[in-house]
């Protein structure tokens, strides 16, 4: 998996909600497999665009049109009804975009969301009762799901190591030294 030109993979990332909005957890699993080195974003900053001299992989032309996918996971405690779940895996392009991503037109993207509130409502032979966020209080849960996503993608890309493939394909891993040289020059980074 290649993701922004990197070595790409699986990641996560949760947010907890403070007690006045529900206490609520937010959790997101990503497998990232897409974009383009020149779009990526780490904490608003164009860190792409400064990482330019390693080449992703083998034989890779730079400015190829964004390719691939990304399947995103949304898992979460608040009792939220279909169509709200709905709502909530539509923020996840939120966080795609935060680190760059323009989900280009070859991009296959897959987000989904669940609850594990109201259990055994679906099951039941009677009528239940199901609890709901009310939709006016969903915008701390959207925020979540945002910042979970946009930690979850770099979080895979931090993650992930280089490696050689079947005939000899490298895909390099995002380059951790160069990322905090970066990140401390526009004072992004907390030490």
């Amino acid at each position: 998996m290649i993701c922004n030109e990197f070595k790409g993979g699986i990641g996560s990332s949760s947010r907890k909600l403070n007690a006045k909005d529900g206490g609520y957890t937010v959790g997101v699993l990503v497998q990232c497999n897409y974009g383009r080195r020149s779009n990526l974003r780490v904490a608003g900053v164009a860190v792409g665009m400064e990482i330019s001299e390693d080449a992703a992989y083998a034989g890779a032309p730079f400015d190829e049109a964004e390719r691939g996918s990304i399947i995103v996971v949304v898992a979460t405690d608040a009792p939220l009804l279909p169509q709200q779940l709905k709502r909530i895996a539509r923020r996840v392009s939120l966080g795609l975009g935060r680190n760059g991503s323009i989900s280009g037109n070859g991009s296959g993207d897959i987000f989904i969301a669940f609850s594990t509130a109201n259990p055994h409502a679906e099951g039941s032979k009677t009528v239940v009762e199901v609890k709901m966020v009310p939709n006016d209080s969903l915008d701390p849960i959207f925020a979540a799901t945002v910042q979970a996503t946009e930690e979850a993608i770099i979080n895979a890309m931090v993650a992930a190591e280089t490696m050689t493939g079947i005939e000899n394909h490298k895909a390099i891993a995002l380059p951790h030294d160069k990322l905090r040289a970066i990140l401390k020059k526009y004072n992004r980074l907390v030490e």
